[in-house]
């Protein structure tokens, strides 16, 4: 079998990479920027593009000079702190964040088709199918995927041109341009890509090694490896970028039609629009089942963690996955608003402590920069400080 050239492992691996880090939740973001923001949407979308591309992107960069390894990462902050930070990032993407938003937003795009849909029943038997597909070893789902994302893209993409076509200009916003930067920042912590990054970087780095020939000396390869990440981050982010900016003005441009609309709702609501009732309506099924096939990949994920890391193995994977989609069920009762209610305080006092652990990380491996607990855990204390008074307020 022939080895795959760097050059087109690299573009594939930039365009998997582009794959993991968009999923149909994200796109909600980009929309309700561009839904708030109006004619400021140039200072909204460079806050977004700061947090939701280039953070998780530097997040990637730092755990491929740890080869993927996220337990040494963490572990640079002490063993204990490091697998409780671990334990949470993989809550919030699991069972306690990610992975309820994505049933709550696959019921959200999918209500306006079925009107009458309640949520509490979508919400049991979207648990009840991640079971099925994810008790046993099922390639359907990779079907799935190799079949609805470029379907799915196809469809976003449709919306993005034909809502550039048909656009009139761009509302004034009553915003000030910092107020909308301040935002966009904001918005791109929901993303949580950078949660993402930390544990899928293992097989980003795995696609790459795939075209790089073994060499005498390991830091040959080292360095190698560094490079081609680099490059293949740059093909995902701006493919990551450019269609958050497109989004971000569609609805921008837009946005006086979704004044009355939920931020769940605003993809569904435009897919009407822009494509009329009944190519909406299979553009939302397509985003519902692309929201579905995520949590399927989340709920085994955490499962797997729950199983081998937080039990070591005395909570059986079966049993480990029925406590998750429980948890699960739980919290995406709180619907899209709530769950996202209930992230983003945390979200917000989070992301600056693991941008500084990246920051550092990649200084110790690159300059040899050893301080880790002051600047991660200062920063943190600063972040909660301020958000606390902010709440206090």
């Amino acid at each position: 079998m022939k080895k795959p050239s760097p050059r087109s492992n690299t573009l594939a691996t930039g365009l998997a990479m582009f794959s993991m880090f968009f999923g149909a939740g994200n796109v909600v973001f980009p929309l309700a920027l561009g839904q708030h923001a109006k004619d400021q949407n140039i200072y909204a979308i460079i806050g977004l593009l700061i947090t939701a591309v280039g953070v998780p992107f530097l997040g990637l960069i730092a755990m491929t000079l740890f080869d993927g390894n996220y337990r040494a990462f963490f572990n640079r902050l002490g063993k204990i702190p490091g697998f409780l930070i671990a334990l949470t990032i993989m809550g919030l993407i699991g069972p306690f964040g990610a992975l309820p938003r994505c049933i709550a937003l696959s019921y959200s795009t999918i209500s306006l088709a079925i009107p009458h849909l309640e949520l509490i029943p979508f919400s049991i038997i979207s648990c009840i199918l991640i079971y099925l597909f994810t008790f046993r070893k099922n390639n359907i789902i990779d079907v799935l995927g190799y079949v609805l994302t470029p379907f799915l893209l196809f469809s976003l993409l449709i919306i993005i041109l034909k809502g550039f076509w048909e656009a009139n200009g761009l509302p004034a916003s009553i915003h000030q341009p910092y107020e909308t930067f301040l935002v966009g920042l904001q918005e791109g912590y929901q993303t949580m890509d950078l949660l993402g990054a930390f544990f899928f970087c293992s097989v980003v780095l795995a696609c790459l090694k795939k075209g790089v020939e073994p060499q005498t000396h390991e830091h040959v390869n080292y360095k190698k490896m560094i490079i081609l990440t680099l490059k293949a981050s740059c093909i995902g982010a701006f493919l990551l970028g450019l269609v958050y900016l497109g989004f971000s003005y569609v609805a921008a441009y837009n946005s006086e039609n979704l004044a009355e609309v939920s931020k769940e709702q605003v993809l569904a609501t435009l897919s009407h629009q822009i494509l009329g009732p009944n190519a909406g309506i299979v553009a939302s099924i397509a985003v519902a089942l692309a929201c579905l096939t995520t949590a399927i990949a989340l709920a085994v994920v955490f499962a797997e963690f729950l199983h081998f890391d937080v039990s070591k193995g005395k909570i059986s994977y079966h049993n480990s996955l029925i406590l998750t989609l429980v948890v699960s069920f739980i919290f995406s009762t709180l619907n899209f608003t709530g769950i996202i209610a209930f992230l983003a305080p945390i979200l917000e006092v989070c992301y600056p402590a693991l941008i500084v652990l990246c920051i550092v990380n990649i200084g110790y491996k690159l300059v040899h920069f050893k301080p880790v607990k002051i600047p991660v855990f200062s920063i943190f204390a600063l972040s909660l400080l301020y958000h606390a008074s902010s709440y206090l307020k």
